[in-house]
């Protein structure tokens, strides 16, 4: 950030410094006082120097706005906290307060304390606004932050962008420096907390998408998109383009309704496939873009209280654009702002957990080294939603733990509680997931002891004898997290817990026992969402885990696995069939091209004119393509075979 946007930033602007100790610095004396102190102000409105109660003096006309928030501060311990007024309102008070009052002199000593100067400017800047946020209250609508240990999914716009974390690896100048005269080039209609526009997008007009508040209740709100009548032959349109098989219709539809969001995420599925990762990101940026440009005034990204639906299909779109951007922000090296997307798509709809995030959110803390962040999302819901239970945070909590003792800026006996912890909850793991150390040792390259591979609690019959959807939810983590534990002193100190497990397996322990028959219990099937999830993640050990009744699914990629229940809006309306109207010939021309109807042709003749022989044709190429490869000799049998003669089968 620049000089000048900093001084923005602070409320200093050129040319309206001080002039001198007193010179154009105002005051707003205090409600409860203003009667009582009005007589003794003067006639330019300032109160002399330690003359009754101090109040808020500002260097800045136009902060008098806000003067009403600014003076409600932060309260820390039953305090009022001194540093949560600007650094302009702060700086103007500094000179007086050393002056006139001796014990300002000590309180702004504690607040250097509370918070110190540091030469990084982006912490810097960083902790500026933090401290405008907090004091003002405007741009955190929602919960208290994560310090407050009251809120799981409380989710910080700043971490929505993932300039925020490239700029604190490579600089903001790195990132920053080629788009700064791109800034100027097109007005968009509004600003987006989920993406940013770009010039090279077509311009936005209303797609025909809407958001709608249904209710609220026990302080939460539902809301759900709406199609209009536009959007919704849009969607018809795109659900024939993907029964053709054939992206380029999709594409042919995005040229007339460029934000309909649907198009714009297969059309990026095909992308990817073709290896295009660029183009691919682009059109889930714009998906997202069209949808938060529909959403309703109420409807929050950070307050954790707003539920969407997933059982209604219009919806779905929207989780899936943040699960595909998470995705790929995971990918460019960005795990921070990939974590604020999980956490975000888990805030709305907690409970059910359609796209089951709780799978993949210990992943990205752990990549994130948000190891606290985990550590709390284990503590808070462990009680409720038995986490422990799931292979991946029985392993992932325990790794955080002793991640957290490796680091070095933490107090000793916090150190040594922290290594107690994570490995009293790897020894609970091991003991409840024995088939998972084998597969977890082959991935890190390990070769394990011959006591270990030899023992019956950790051979081959540990992971033969686990049912199948265990088997698919440590085939999914250890596809996922393998890496994770390739550390040597990570290694070293699971090495140790195998050993201490393996002494309480030959002692008789009958926590032993009692997990083997909760295993047998608790995993007899995996849930849908389970599954949608093993789909969307593309790790081939879970997929190839899939039972078979899924497998041979067709799954779309704008809509994978749709929850029995749907919730339909609007249905969409039945295709005429030519076998109704008994028409043999064009029965014989589907056949040949099954998105052809001779009524959508008949009635692009009507409007087009010259495009009434379109159909005929691409029939005409369907039936040469069709001739060319059909050979009579291939029918007959040939001489040499000794199956030429007889019936054919």
């Amino acid at each position: 950030m620049s000089r000048r946007a900093l001084r923005r930033l602070r409320g200093e602007q050129r040319g309206q410094e001080p002039l001198g100790p007193d010179a154009l610095q105002f005051v707003l004396p205090d409600d409860d006082d203003a009667e009582e102190e009005g007589p003794k102000q003067g006639s330019g409105g300032r109160r002399p120097g330690g003359a009754g109660k101090e109040g808020v003096r500002v260097n800045n006309r136009f902060e008098l706005i806000n003067i009403e928030d600014l003076e409600d501060d932060l309260v820390v311990n039953g305090e009022r906290s001194d540093c949560a007024l600007p650094d302009s309102v702060s700086s103007g008070n500094k000179g007086r307060a050393q002056r006139g009052n001796p014990e300002a002199k000590q309180d702004e000593d504690e607040a250097k304390a509370g918070f110190p100067e540091q030469e990084n400017g982006l912490e810097d800047i960083d902790r500026i606004l933090e401290r405008i946020e907090d004091s003002s209250g405007f741009s955190h609508p929602g919960p208290p932050p994560l310090n407050s240990r009251k809120h799981v999914l409380y989710v910080e716009h700043r971490h929505l962008n993932p300039d925020t974390e490239l700029k604190r690896y490579f600089g903001a100048r790195a990132v920053l420096g080629e788009q700064r005269p791109r800034q100027r080039q097109r007005v968009y209609p509004k600003c987006t907390w989920l993406t940013t526009p770009k010039s090279t997008w077509p311009r936005y007009s209303k797609p025909g998408l809407s958001m709608r508040l249904l209710e609220s209740k026990k302080g939460l709100s539902f809301f759900a998109f709406e199609h209009n009548e536009e959007y919704q032959q849009a969607q018809h349109k795109f659900l024939v383009a993907v029964e053709s098989m054939e992206p380029n219709n999709i594409v042919v539809l995005l040229q007339t309704s460029p934000y309909h969001v649907d198009s714009l995420l297969q059309l990026s599925d095909a992308c990817r496939f073709q290896e295009d990762q660029e183009m691919a990101r682009d059109l889930i940026e714009r998906a997202l873009y069209s949808m938060e440009c529909a959403f309703h005034p109420l409807f929050s990204l950070t307050s954790g209280t707003c539920r969407l639906d997933y059982r209604r299909p219009e919806n779905r779109s929207f989780y899936l654009a943040l699960y595909k951007q998470m995705s790929f922000l995971e990918k460019r090296g960005c795990p921070r702002t990939a974590l604020e997307y999980c956490k975000l798509i888990l805030s709305l709809e907690p409970d059910e957990d359609p796209l089951c995030m709780l799978l993949l959110i210990d992943h990205l803390a752990l990549r994130a080294r948000n190891y606290e962040y985990l550590i709390h999302l284990f503590q808070e819901w462990e009680a409720h939603r038995n986490l422990s239970q799931l292979p991946n945070f029985a392993f992932s909590v325990p790794l955080a733990y002793f991640l957290l003792s490796q680091q070095t800026d933490i107090p000793e006996h916090e150190l040594t509680s922290a290594r107690q912890q994570a490995s009293l909850l790897i020894q609970q793991a091991l003991t409840m997931f024995p088939g998972a150390l084998m597969p977890l040792l082959e991935y890190c390259s390990v070769r394990p002891d011959a006591t270990v591979s030899n023992h019956r609690f950790f051979g081959p019959d540990a992971e033969i004898s686990q049912p199948p959807a265990l088997t698919q939810l440590v085939s999914l983590y250890l596809g996922r997290s393998h890496f994770l534990w390739k550390d040597p002193a990570t290694m070293s100190w699971l090495e140790e817990n195998v050993r201490e497990v393996l002494q309480a397996v030959d002692a008789g322990d009958p926590a032993v026992e009692a997990c083997e028959n909760r295993r047998k219990v608790l995993y007899q099937r995996a849930p849908r969402n389970i599954h949608r999830h093993v789909i969307l993640s593309e790790i081939k050990e879970a997929v190839a885990a899939l039972p078979s009744d899924v497998t041979t699914q067709s799954v779309m990629g704008f809509d994978p696995l749709p929850p029995l229940d749907t919730i339909y809006s609007y249905v969409r309306p039945e295709r005429l069939s030519p076998v109704s109207h008994g028409n043999t010939i064009a029965l014989f021309f589907r056949s040949l091209l099954p998105n052809y109807t001779t009524e959508e042709r008949l009635e692009e003749g009507v409007a087009g004119g010259p495009n009434r022989n379109q159909g005929l044709i691409r029939l005409m190429l369907a039936l040469r393509d069709m001739m060319a490869d059909f050979r009579l000799s291939d029918l007959e049998p040939q001489e040499d075979s000794p199956e030429g003669e007889g019936d054919w089968d």
